[in-house]
């Protein structure tokens, strides 16, 4: 039986070694079809980009809004693939306002390692819902997060969002 996303098993991902070479980004939408894409968690592709819900999420929701090119820099995106992506991203947004009806966003793309970028190879967009007091006391107190809705849910909303 194949673990639920949203597993305390999870932790051990993030403590384990990380393989060499290759690019999530690159890899995962690589994968085709409705299981591949629940399991890799990509909602929704374009011509020239994809939507991937964040396996560590912020808050509910939180995707990333990636390119197929595997660059580092915006300005080395085509005109069409950045038109594309700048398309895929207001979709995004739009789907996000819809589906979680958040009180605000954060819209956020951290270039290179040092701005905050966990894959710095690959640029991509981050997406985030906002409600009024969803920050609390956990991550300073207990370094932990709390999300309320689990990986699977949200990919099935997300889904349907952006096919609706």
């Amino acid at each position: 039986m194949e673990k639920p996303l949203w597993a305390p098993w999870r932790m051990e991902f993030i403590r384990a070694a990380k393989p060499a070479g290759g690019c999530i980004f690159c890899d995962l939408p690589a994968e085709v079809g409705d299981e591949a894409d629940r399991r890799n968690l990509v909602v929704h592709r374009s011509a020239h980009a994809f939507t991937i819900l964040n396996r560590y999420p912020y808050n509910s929701g939180h995707l990333m809004v990636v390119p197929r090119s595997h660059v580092c820099d915006l300005e080395a995106l085509p005109a069409g693939p950045l038109h594309d992506l700048s398309e895929e991203l207001a979709r995004a947004v739009e789907v996000v306002k819809r589906v979680y009806r958040p009180e605000g966003l954060n819209l956020g793309m951290n270039l290179g390692k040092v701005a905050g970028a966990g894959i710095a190879d690959h640029l991509h967009w981050h997406v985030v819902p906002r409600w009024n007091g969803d920050t609390n006391f956990m991550p300073v107190i207990a370094d932990l997060r709390v999300v309320p809705e689990a990986l699977d849910e949200a990919w099935a909303r997300l889904r349907a969002g952006f096919q609706g």
